[in-house]
């Protein structure tokens, strides 16, 4: 599979037979290459429902009729818009044609902002594993550090991490380096920075810091063979 990076925290895997999406942050994002005009996805993962993770979700659902799965109450939310969305929560995994999908904690919040400045609840915010064609990606999603990232790491076979090291709002790279020696991924990729000048950050140093062929920077628009 090929899985690629565009920007803050959207990324993009393509197997064999899905295009999927995690957190397409699209229209707004200035460190996005991708255009949420045209593009395709069979299938849309969301960590919670911030407005620069949920993104130009409702849109390029709608275009593609792809499949949505996200925390219960965000999912509720954008099922009442008429897409499809299928509920989960922390804790809980479900085998779908495309792969395995599993919900872990996040610490964080979870709030939707409508155009005209209405807050909308949208559940616990969460971090997922994706299981596809025997590869496990774990994206973090939004969140501080939490010593349970030990029991995912001890759990969980993982090739490929996303972890957000823009503090303020998530892990700093201090933080973000210690989560990374507990979930013990073959390969880690920092992510949720430099979107705006309040997290900006130097992803080389902490790719670097993680040792060799550990962390990895990936520039939006970047991709790897998984």
């Amino acid at each position: 599979m090929k899985v690629s990076y565009h920007g803050h925290s959207v990324v993009k895997v393509v197997t064999n037979e899905h295009t999927i999406l995690i957190d397409p942050f699209i229209s707004g994002n200035d460190n996005c290459d991708l255009q949420a005009e045209g593009l395709e996805a069979d299938v849309i993962l969301l960590t919670h429902g911030h407005n620069d993770h949920v993104g130009d979700t409702e849109q390029i659902a709608k275009a593609n009729d792809a499949q949505i799965v996200a925390p219960f109450e965000l999912a509720t939310y954008l099922g009442n818009k008429g897409l499809n969305a299928h509920p989960m929560h922390i804790g809980g995994g479900h085998q779908f044609d495309f792969g395995h999908v599993k919900l872990t904690q996040a610490f964080h919040g979870s709030a939707y902002t409508e155009d005209d400045g209405t807050i909308v609840y949208t559940g616990m915010p969460a971090g997922l594993l994706l299981t596809v064609e025997g590869k496990t990606i774990y994206h973090a999603g939004d969140t501080g550090l939490f010593s349970d990232m030990k029991l995912i790491g001890e759990l969980n076979d993982i090739d490929l991490a996303f972890l957000p090291i823009g503090d303020n709002f998530t892990m700093g790279p201090d933080d973000a380096r210690l989560a990374a020696e507990w979930i013990k991924a073959d390969r880690v990729v920092p992510v949720h920075y430099n979107t705006f000048p309040l997290i900006n950050q130097d992803g080389e140093a902490f790719a670097n810091s993680l040792g060799q062929n550990v962390g990895y920077v990936m520039n939006p628009g970047d991709a790897l063979d998984l």
